[in-house]
């Protein structure tokens, strides 16, 4: 195998013999033969979308499938296979192209040793470094990005086909002999794609469940059983919230569901009572102490201990060998009653953490609705500046950075944040500056959208550009989502963004070249120095 599309990618270069995320090697060489089947659909269903014959099933299902692939999704082998044979499918059921295809098209594998062999094959070449070879990867896990904020807005009923059909054209193009400058432009475009999607699910959400409102959150236990629930997917909290309301069972979010409380239409379930824990990466501690069961909807899932994996549910893309899964129903139901069974017999959670109420909502809407009192805040500078500190949380220790980061900011400063990143800082009792929280949750990764949003609207009321605004930009990566959050920043025009803890193991130098020589792109060092150039006033 070989692996690089995190940020704990073995020795910041990739994983070669077992992820670092706990994915077997076999496992993480199924998922790249699935996305070179894909590449197969592409080429074949672009040229028939041409001739007015295409498949409008091969970008849904490309979409699914790029999903699957994501970090700490799918560590099932039996689901890739099934995935794989659905790939080979649609792919071959596609017409063929005139002439000689490439092999993607035309490859079909005898046993698993074939696909052993092919999966060897694609680890090779993903390991060569030059510049071609990070661009085609940079652009891929940019695509797993948008496949994954695309699904959750596809479940709610939003759908654009010119999304799907980019994932399609970028998925050809990584096996067309392209030179950087076009492949350059087709990132580039990938953020501009990443921007259509964000703004595609937040309508999305706030269509089904209605616009956030800044909300205080409990993280204290109740005395009845429990379920919790993490991940991102909100229709899987809705039916589970639905299934469980006069059932005498509590729901608890975890990780990334922390945001489902700030939107209107959960607050009518007097069932979904609090936040349990923190963010992906404490979940053996957490999920042990919780004692009721879990239900995994997307990313991120740490392979489970032996003392609670009978009470993991995963749902939607997530898989693990020996875990229950529940599948949905033709119309996109789920069955949750197995779940709720076993939190009947379960004991109530076990108190953990501090106590203190989380703080989440701050999506564009809610701070807009408030954009006099930030502007006066700014003009009598009560505040001096925002740092956007969005992003994902990780388990190694240099993730500290960010927790000492905050402390260390000057109390006129405002944090505006977005995913689990704000684990590492929205429990330290910041503060607030005029009424205005000092910590500002716009709420999941996907709502980094919304700090985009917030960030404009500041532009507009000060008459500068998005550039010249009080504003700089910390942002802590760790999986594909995160990849396409940057490139949606850069397609924005935001410069000057500072990425931690580590610059991705995927980009070679000539491609790290141009991004700092055409969008100022820097690696976070230390806090004070970091501090001094970020906060010019500290």
């Amino acid at each position: 195998m070989f692996c690089n599309q995190c940020e704990e990618t073995a020795k910041g270069s990739g994983c070669t013999v077992k992820g670092v995320c706990g994915k077997e090697g076999a496992t993480a060489g199924l998922q790249d033969v699935l996305i070179y089947l894909c590449k197969g659909i592409a080429v074949r269903n672009l040229k028939a979308m041409e001739k007015g014959v295409g498949d409008a099933k091969a970008g849904i299902f490309i979409a699914d499938a790029l999903f699957a692939t994501l970090t700490n999704v799918n560590f099932d082998p039996a689901r890739f296979n099934d995935l794989i044979q659905q790939a080979i499918a649609l792919r071959d059921a596609l017409p063929h192209l005139e002439g000689e295809e490439p092999e993607v098209c035309t490859w079909t594998p005898k046993n698993d040793g074939d696909i052993a062999a092919k999966a060897d094959e694609i680890a090779s070449l993903a390991q060569k470094g030059d510049d071609i070879t990070s661009l085609r990867l940079l652009l891929t896990y940019g695509m797993k990005g948008i496949s994954a904020y695309y699904t959750h807005a596809a479940v709610l009923g939003s759908t654009d086909e010119t999304i799907t059909t980019f994932l399609q054209t970028g998925l050809a193009a990584t096996v067309a002999d392209l030179p950087a400058d076009q492949l350059i432009a087709l990132v580039l475009e990938c953020g501009g794609v990443g921007v259509k999607v964000l703004a595609l699910l937040d309508a999305a959400n706030t269509g089904a469940y209605g616009k956030p409102e800044i909300t205080t959150v409990k993280t204290t236990v109740g005395t009845r059983p429990g379920i919790l629930i993490t991940g991102h997917d909100l229709k899987d909290l809705e039916m589970l919230l639905e299934q469980t309301k006069e059932s005498g069972v509590d729901v608890y979010t975890h990780g990334e569901m922390l945001p489902a409380h700030a939107y209107p239409a959960f607050k009518k379930y007097t069932n979904l009572v609090g936040n349990y824990g923190s963010s992906w990466h404490h979940q053996k501690e957490e999920f042990e102490q919780f004692n009721g069961p879990i239900v995994v909807t997307t990313n991120c899932l740490v392979p489970p201990k032996e003392s609670y994996i009978n009470r993991i549910y995963t749902t939607g893309q997530v898989g693990f060998a020996g875990v229950t899964y529940i599948p949905a129903a033709a119309d996109g139901s789920k069955d949750f009653s197995a779940v709720i069974a076993r939190a009947k017999t379960s004991p109530p959670p076990t108190s953990i953490g501090n106590g203190m109420d989380l703080i989440t909502g701050a999506a564009h809407d809610a701070v807009l609705a408030i954009a006099g009192t930030v502007v006066d805040a700014v003009k009598s500078g009560a505040i001096k500046r925002f740092l956007v500190m969005a992003g994902c949380d990780g388990r190694h220790s240099d993730r500290d950075y960010y927790t000492k980061f905050a402390e260390a900011l000057p109390k006129d400063t405002v944090i505006l944040t977005a995913g689990c990143a704000k684990y590492r800082y929205n429990s330290l009792g910041l503060g607030t500056i005029g009424g205005i929280p000092r910590v500002l949750d716009a709420g999941q990764c996907n709502d980094s959208y919304s700090l985009v949003v917030i960030a404009q609207a500041l532009a507009g009321a000060f008459n500068v550009d998005l550039n010249e605004l009080p504003i700089s930009y910390n942002i802590a990566w760790y999986e594909q989502k995160a990849v396409l959050v940057l490139l949606a920043l850069l397609n924005l025009g935001v410069k000057n963004i500072t990425l931690g803890p580590r610059l991705p193991g995927f980009i070679s130098p000539g491609v790290l070249n141009v991004l700092v020589e055409n969008f100022g792109i820097s690696k976070n060092s230390t806090v004070e120095e970091d501090l001094a150039r970020m906060v010019p006033s500290a």
